[in-house]
């Protein structure tokens, strides 16, 4: 099976001089807590290890399943592997009087997958390859990336390009970056939203009015904004806080598609920007003259994960509810929840909470979400009395064509390119942007328009969690 991945190569440096300077029980203790550090690193961020070669630890991001945001995670992964290498070696040098140091090369391309029971390997290809001779070039401590990775990444990543390597076995010189620093909570690629809205006032508008219906009302209420990856979800809502911010306490957080202690995650964006900082202190003084301060505070610290005292569950529904129920009497709160597909059980739970059992507090609830959340929870939506559901449908072609004009701005492209443009992207304003993009930045023909790398990044994502019928069906019809 032919799979788009990225590949992670990390190897120790000078591991041979290491291992002639120590006895061999001693090299072996220090490399499988090495290889035990590495791996833990890699797989916490979904990576699937592959295999050890020699002293070098190789990871697949894309196997067993593709994520949109593959890249990403890989490149996350290989930068915490630095962090969780400066921290192994202070033990190793208090424990052996050794250190480690290591190179670390990251690639993102096609690959076969074979099947390791049958004695398969289990991804070959040129990617593998580079990813290998991306790590052998650098120097120790350096992180290496390649084209098609930075390209994936770019909006979340410090980097500096490094001259072309010419690498063994590959004719032409390969592109590559030197990795300085992931950003924080940072989106793979950042969304244009400097053009006017086009073709959203209906829904707007639906959404103004649940606003207005909240503050007349003083109850809590949600409305969901769902669509597909790209569709316009994110641009819609910002359009609505912009429009009521002055009316209203707005506070924003994010699911996340992974990690550890991501249940309340969303919360951690919320109470840091409703109390100024991340403290418990900052907490309970938002609450000042509420009875049970000290106690909603300590409760609501430990959902977000600044205090060791975890309540039960119910308490900590009880106690996010009386912060929001004190903010709301100031005036009217806005909770923007983002990529609520990703969302754990008791988070969703939250939300049910929340719009069941607030009293006398204009809350409006606006989830943004992609429709794999109702397809799993059918019911979920539709049981919250007064919700509001705007499902976002492509742009029209007259639409369409007139967010490509605003986003050209004064690029020069040919009414051939505006039309492929057009065309291929099938109303999905993510679509009109990164083509638009890929055009201008690479001098694109419109003969030769390709899928840009983010996108076809989301499409095999959704194909990848099809069931095997369906799999079945869209590999004959391809």
């Amino acid at each position: 099976m032919r799979k788009t991945v990225t590949i992670v190569f990390c190897d120790v440096v000078g591991s041979t001089p290491l291992g002639e300077r120590i006895d061999a029980e001693t090299y072996r203790r220090v490399i499988s807590r090495y290889f035990l550090e590495m791996s833990h690193v890699l797989e916490r961020h979904g990576g699937t290890v592959e295999k050890f070669i020699g002293d070098a630890v190789m990871a697949v991001f894309g196997i067993p399943t593709l994520h949109e945001d593959d890249a990403l995670r890989a490149v996350r992964a290989a930068a915490e592997l630095r962090e969780a290498l400066a921290r192994l070696n202070e033990e190793l040098r208090r424990e052996y009087d050794v250190e480690l140091g290591v190179r670390i090369g990251v690639n993102t391309g096609e690959v076969v997958a074979g099947d390791p029971a049958g004695g398969q390997a289990f991804v070959t290809g040129e990617a593998v390859n580079v990813a290998q001779r991306l790590e052998s070039t650098g120097s120790p401590g350096e992180i290496l990336i390649g084209g098609a990775t930075e390209r994936l990444v770019r909006d979340a990543v410090l980097v500096e390009p490094v001259d072309s390597l010419t690498l063994k076995g590959r004719a032409a010189p390969v592109k590559a970056w030197r990795l300085l620093g992931v950003i924080a909570g940072a989106p793979a690629f950042a969304r244009r939203l400097d053009a006017p809205m086009v073709g959203r006032e209906t829904d707007l508008s639906e959404l103004r009015d649940a606003f207005a219906e909240v503050a007349l009302t003083k109850t809590c209420r949600l409305a969901a904004i769902v669509g597909p990856a790209g569709i316009g979800k994110s641009r819609l809502a910002n359009e609505l806080l912009a429009s009521v911010r002055d009316h209203a306490t707005v506070l924003v957080g994010r699911c996340l598609p992974y990690g550890e202690g991501i249940t309340y995650w969303p919360l951690r964006d919320i109470v840091r920007k409703a109390a100024g900082d991340l403290t418990r202190e900052r907490i309970e003084a938002l609450l000042e003259g509420e009875d049970d301060a000290g106690r909603i505070a300590e409760r609501v610290a430990g959902a977000v994960g600044i205090s060791d005292s975890v309540g039960m569950r119910e308490e900590t529904m009880w106690a996010i509810r009386r912060l929001l129920e004190r903010l709301a009497r100031e005036r009217p709160v806005i909770l923007g929840l983002d990529d609520l597909q990703w969302a754990e059980p008791t988070f969703l739970d939250l939300i049910e909470y929340l719009v069941g059992w607030s009293r006398e507090a204009p809350i409006l609830i606006v989830c943004l979400t992609r429709p794999e959340l109702l397809d799993r929870h059918p019911g979920w939506l539709s049981s919250k009395p007064g919700s509001t559901e705007i499902r976002l449908e492509p742009l029209s072609q007259p639409d369409a064509q007139t967010l490509l004009e605003l986003l050209r701005g004064d690029a020069e492209v040919s009414p051939a390119m505006l039309e492929r443009i057009t065309r291929a992207a099938e109303g999905n304003p993510l679509f009109v942007e990164q083509m638009l993009a890929m055009m201008i930045e690479d001098g694109t023909p419109a003969a030769d328009l390709a899928i840009p790398p983010s996108i076809h990044a989301l499409l095999a994502a959704r194909l990848d969690r099809l069931e095997l019928m369906q799999r079945a069906v869209i590999e004959r019809a391809a």
